[in-house]
């Protein structure tokens, strides 16, 4: 059997489960994951070997309303992602009502070249009777090259998902070596880490108001086998830096636990973290901050 290669993007609109996806997909946790809507702010590639395949998977924001000027270059990202592909998954959550932003999302893949796929998840979440309705129902529409209903988050069907994904993809060499895993940098990780535990720990505003930099990233390389990390939390208006340090300095306490606690894991050595908070007006609106986040026009 020849060798396929191929870069298979998933979009939909937030919360669809796009870095769940691609979690399992991968085998190991690239992406973030929380309850917040806008939790994936950039693409990020993650590369599977097959027996006689390689592919690349690329998870991306969700495409929604943008109201900051990060938020465009959110969307931008999401949408430059279903180019110079070769397979388009389309995820949507079946469990919920679909609206005018999943018509939107659905209307604007049906205009690209790339096979798209459509992703039914959260299928664990809803009744059976359903599902196979609105299964008919897009296939009626003959928008979509397959239809495929999966749960992210159980593995449910998951491999069928694989086989349809490999049966579209072109024959080709591997490009990576076969340790290769992503295109970010560790201090990409180290910062997403950070903010995914400031997503847990935090209500309201402050998921979306909030972003981490790395200032230092100094790799373990004496005996004790320390990493020391020294990262700053930035936030819109005073009031909402003084919600994320708490009283006494509380909740950036906890934040700083358990994020290292999960750096740990991640880069499997002892760490040192170092968190300060740093108030930056309209940051989402400032190219230099945007670009020290990853999220910079070049980006």
């Amino acid at each position: 059997m020849a060798h396929k290669f191929g870069l298979v993007s998933f979009v939909g609109r937030p919360n669809a489960g796009k870095s769940t996806l691609l979690n399992r997909l991968v085998g190991t946790k690239l992406a973030i994951v929380s309850d917040k809507p806008q939790t994936t702010r950039t693409r990020i590639h993650g590369v599977r070997n097959y027996p006689d395949a390689q592919v690349v998977f690329v998870d991306t924001p969700g495409i929604h309303r943008p109201l900051h000027r990060m938020n465009v270059q959110m969307v931008d990202a999401a949408v430059e992602a279903m180019r110079d592909v070769d397979v388009v998954g389309l995820v949507v959550d079946a469990s919920e009502p679909q609206g005018k932003g999943d018509k939107y999302v659905a209307d604007l893949v049906a205009a690209i070249e790339p096979p798209v796929i459509m992703i039914l998840n959260k299928v664990d979440q809803m009744r059976k009777t359903r599902l196979l309705p609105m299964i008919d129902q897009l296939g009626r529409e003959g928008r979509f090259a397959e239809i495929v209903p999966i749960s992210a988050a159980t593995g449910e069907n998951v491999d069928r998902l694989e086989h349809v994904i490999l049966s579209r993809l072109p024959e080709g060499e591997a490009r990576y070596p076969s340790d290769y895993l992503t295109d970010r940098p560790e201090r990409f990780f180290a910062a997403e880490i950070v903010r995914e535990q400031i997503l847990r720990a935090t209500r309201d505003e402050i998921p979306f108001a909030s972003a981490v930099v790395v200032d230092r990233f100094d790799e373990a390389s004496d005996k004790r086998g320390l990493l020391r990390l020294f990262c700053t939390i930035v936030v819109d208006r005073e009031s909402q830096k003084a919600i994320v340090l708490g009283r006494g300095g509380e909740m950036i306490k906890r934040i700083g636990t358990a994020a290292r606690e999960e750096l740990e894991r991640f880069f499997a050595t002892r760490v040192y973290l170092d968190l300060h908070v740093r108030v930056a007006s309209e940051w989402r609106e400032d190219e230099r901050v945007l670009g020290e986040i990853g999220l910079g026009k070049t980006e």
